[in-house]
């Protein structure tokens, strides 16, 4: 069977669906093409992709893409010695509550939406925390980078070996090289609409780099645009949450433990609670994230908003309780577009044939969009490879089940 298959979306998702297509045993043969196309003009992972924190987890949300997704991460690791050239690492993984001293600034757009890394955990809740627990302030002993004097609980997340963390653009990027070293063409430009013949898929139409409109055949497309999917399929119940995110270089000579931390932390002036995330990375770099917010969501990733009071937010409550984060350098502010599915649950994964034969559907996996891209992408390529997901059942996550 020919097939022509056109991923939109240079993000995880799609680059890591365009390296396991290049995998499979039938795309060897001349019938079979693979083409990604990316709007941004700087190339793939420009969004969430390229600036996430890269966690990792067994018990990530949900459970139906978790489980094979961390084992496709494990080998994928091994095979491409994802150590050196993506950072993979398994990490040490808790919940702190605590207090800081410095006032955060007074202004700034800031957020408010959770981001909700939480949700794979039993219950969907954060830890339930023993009264004897609250009481305790014992950081793990390697811990050093946070002051224990202000801290009210530590409370492990997860088993250990069950949390792991990649640098979201290298995973990004290495899995879009690797899917081009196998064949994938590469096409820079802005996808203007899907074309259906009689609501069966027939090609993609898009903006090149010149401004000239160009149409390319498909068989098979693969909606992998993040929270811009709904501008080219505008049945899908996706919204878009704005996220910032610093990182902070520590002074030459501090050694950060391997630890992704989910706060709580209480301003000592003002009672305000934040909760950033606070991810402690393999090259020594720290990145930590905030809320979320409503911002609006720009034409393309290239024309994403970075709000630096925001930013400013992050680096205050972080450096309120870390004299390494305090005394270190920010070397990046950033923001970035989040895809949530608005009628709860998700992500959306599989063909949504309602709408058109040969249109898939791989988006709306919230911050769990890292940890949950090497499942997705083996299941969208035995669906449209072998014509059934044979790695977990998915019925759950099914456009149907959704739209």
């Amino acid at each position: 069977m020919a097939r022509e298959i056109v991923i939109i979306g240079g993000g995880i998702i799609g680059c890591t669906t365009a390296y396991y297509l290049s995998r499979h045993p039938s795309t060897s043969s001349s019938s079979t093409k693979i083409y990604l196309i990316e709007a941004s003009e700087h190339g793939p992972a420009q969004g969430a992709s390229g600036k996430a924190g890269g966690l990792v987890a067994r018990w990530a949300y949900p459970k139906e893409i978790a489980d094979i997704s961390f084992d496709e991460h494990v080998k994928l690791a091994t095979e491409h010695n994802g150590k050196e050239r993506w950072g993979w690492r398994y990490v040490n993984c808790g919940s702190w509550e605590g207090r800081r001293e410095v006032a955060p600034p007074e202004e700034g757009i800031g957020g408010t939406k959770s981001l909700e890394k939480t949700l794979g955990l039993p219950g969907g809740q954060k830890p339930i925390r023993s009264k004897r627990a609250r009481m305790a302030n014992h950081l793990p002993k390697d811990l050093l980078w946070l002051r224990e004097d202000l801290t009210d609980s530590y409370v492990p997340v997860a088993k250990e070996g069950s949390t792991a963390q990649v640098h979201p653009y290298l995973f990004t990027t290495s899995m879009f090289e690797l899917a081009k070293t196998n064949g994938v063409q590469y096409l820079n430009g802005k996808v203007t609409s899907i074309v259906c013949t009689e609501d069966v898929v027939t090609g993609v139409e898009y903006t090149n780099r010149e401004g000239e409109t160009e149409r390319i055949f498909a068989t098979h497309v693969i909606l992998a645009a993040g929270a811009w999917s709904p501008t080219l399929v505008n049945e899908l119940p996706i919204t878009a949450t704005r996220a910032h995110s610093i990182i902070i270089r520590p002074k030459e000579g501090v050694t950060i433990a391997p630890y992704v931390l989910f706060t709580e932390i209480v301003n000592f002036k003002t009672s305000a609670h934040r909760s950033p995330e606070i991810y402690a990375r393999p090259d020594n770099e720290i990145y930590a994230c905030g809320p979320g917010d409503d911002y609006p969501l720009p034409s393309t990733v290239d024309d994403v908003v970075v709000d630096p009071l925001s930013c400013d937010l992050i680096y205050s409550d972080v450096s309120g309780i870390s004299h390494e984060l305090r005394e270190g350098t920010v070397e990046k502010r950033q923001a970035c577009y989040l895809p949530t599915v608005s009628s709860g649950g998700g992500p959306i994964i599989g063909e949504a044939a309602r709408i058109a034969k040969g249109l898939f559907i791989g988006t709306g996996h919230t911050c769990w969009g890292i940890s949950n891209a090497p499942g997705t992408a083996r299941a969208l390529t035995e669906l449209i490879m072998n014509g059934k997901i044979e790695c977990a059942d998915l019925k759950k996550l099914h456009p149907s089940a959704i739209l």
